[in-house]
């Protein structure tokens, strides 16, 4: 290699290491960067409780008639449903409906001559069911317990479930969270007021699961809880907020 081409390797090698301490020391700024501002922000849930009483009732219920034949079943089950439309107009209900009957058929064991056992079908089942609706969310179960009177015109009436529901829980939801975003805000203001920072802006929010349980359960679910079951419900709601701090 001659005297004149050394002088140029040396600058070109020299280049090399300080276009690698350039790019070295960008790295670093932008790392500390990142730890600053990391550490610029605060995160934080807030959460809103809410009793509400439930504003609507429904009640699900059924009756079934045997017969020989499915003439017979559902000459029977036509009779039956024109007594529990008479009881339920007299009790002053009329928001009900009358729901598509299932037929199914009817079959008993007989033992044949040889002592072995075999299904042979001895009539046909019709089950009548019917949903009823209140805003009296109280009369549907006293309602319910006067239909065991049916029994004495023949008709058993039975009860598949009471429902109790909270027609109004999207708006309460809306409401709610506005509430649990702003006790995420109270909060993260006094968490940087003790570290004497201050809340600069909300930089992004995200609502949490909403559950509806019974009055002063406190149940969880990853889907939600949905309560039916309770005429008196508590919805709560939590809000994943994260705020810049100034």
């Amino acid at each position: 290699m001659s005297l004149q081409s050394r002088p140029h390797l040396f600058g070109l090698v020299a280049g090399l290491f300080l276009a690698a301490g350039l790019c070295f020391a960008a790295l670093i700024v932008t790392r500390a960067w990142m730890r600053i501002s990391e550490s610029q922000i605060i995160s934080v849930t807030g959460s809103a409780r809410k009793d509400v009483r439930s504003d609507l009732a429904i009640w699900d219920c059924n009756f079934t008639n045997e017969a020989p034949s499915l003439q017979e079943a559902h000459a029977k089950s036509k009779e039956d449903l024109a007594k529990v439309d008479a009881f339920l107009r007299t009790a002053g209900q009329t928001d009900f409906s009358v729901l598509p009957i299932a037929v199914s058929e009817v079959n008993r064991r007989v033992k044949k001559a040889d002592g072995e056992e075999s299904q042979q079908r001895a009539g046909y089942s019709i089950r009548q069911s019917l949903k009823i609706r209140s805003a009296q969310v109280e009369s549907l179960p006293a309602l319910a317990s006067a239909a065991a009177g049916l029994l004495a015109q023949g008709v058993s009436l039975s009860s598949d479930n009471i429902s109790f529901i909270y027609t109004k829980a999207n708006d309460a939801k809306i409401e709610m969270m506005a509430e649990a975003t702003k006790d995420a805000f109270n909060r993260a203001e006094q968490i940087a007021r003790n570290g004497r920072r201050s809340i600069k802006e909300l930089r992004n929010a995200r609502m949490g699961v909403v559950q509806i349980n019974p009055l002063y359960s406190t149940a969880t679910s990853w889907e939600g809880n949905n309560d039916t079951s309770s005429l008196e419900k508590t919805i709560t709601c939590t809000v994943s907020a994260t705020f810049a701090l100034d």
